[in-house]
């Protein structure tokens, strides 16, 4: 948002007087701390590695995972899809769908047999939720994925609608080997980075683990309870 903030000066220094100690009024500069553990944690680990990590945290969350090439991903999603019970489907409007090589299956062979497709466009507004509510698969892209946790990271803007990871019935993520990072910790050194290089920040920030659950209600692990109920990840060997 752009405008003007009112008041701004009054409201900090009357917060200051509160905590009885004088506004900070200069940037702060980073502390450099000696030990810095989070760094070590899968330090050097290779992106074949990482991978074999995230397989395994995969089971853990219930999640199915499939590798493939670029050759081989239509007809991994389309395999995904079908497993599903078809459409409709609901995408985000993304160049890397096209640049991946999946208009034939998304655009001719799923029309062909009557799979619905619905890429997200703002333009129509709350049609965009409602037609997530009423899709069997909604399809997105991670950014970032950590392979410890086995958690996608989904940056949302105006084409990329947050509501396509988990209102329709079932989950795909595509993740590009290339955004494998071994935590959190890369995670957010480069969600920084990218802050840095373009001074833009993503409208919503998601980090999805698996299907949704309720493994915070009693330490009983609950899958499918709300939001998708079940999550495929397909990881693309882009390097």
């Amino acid at each position: 948002m752009v405008g003007t903030i009112q008041n701004r000066d009054q409201f900090l220094n009357q917060i200051a007087n509160r905590l009885n100690r004088p506004r900070i009024t200069i940037p702060l500069e980073r502390p450099n701390w000696k030990y810095q553990p989070q760094y070590e944690v899968f330090k050097d680990t290779s992106q074949d590695e990482l991978l074999e990590i995230l397989k395994k945290q995969c089971k853990i969350i219930h999640t199915k995972i499939f590798t493939t090439d670029l050759a081989g991903l239509p007809g991994v999603v389309n395999d995904v899809v079908t497993e599903y019970g078809g459409g409709p489907v609901v995408t985000w409007k993304d160049e890397r769908f096209s640049k991946w090589g999946l208009d034939p299956l998304m655009k001719q062979q799923w029309p062909a047999h009557n799979i619905e497709l619905f890429e997200w466009d703002y333009t129509l507004g709350d049609e965009n939720i409602h037609k997530a509510e009423n899709a069997n698969v909604g399809i997105t892209i991670s950014e970032i994925t950590l392979a410890e946790s086995g958690t996608v990271v989904l940056f949302s803007d105006k084409d990329k609608g947050r509501t396509v990871s988990f209102l329709p019935a079932t989950s795909i993520m595509l993740i590009p080997k290339s955004s494998l990072v071994p935590r959190i910790t890369q995670a957010a050194v480069k969600m920084r980075e990218i802050f840095q290089e373009t001074g833009h920040v993503a409208s919503c920030i998601n980090f999805i683990t698996g299907p949704s659950n309720s493994a915070d209600i009693e330490l009983n692990l609950v899958v499918g309870v709300h939001g998708p109920i079940k999550a495929t990840y397909i990881v693309i060997h882009d390097l």
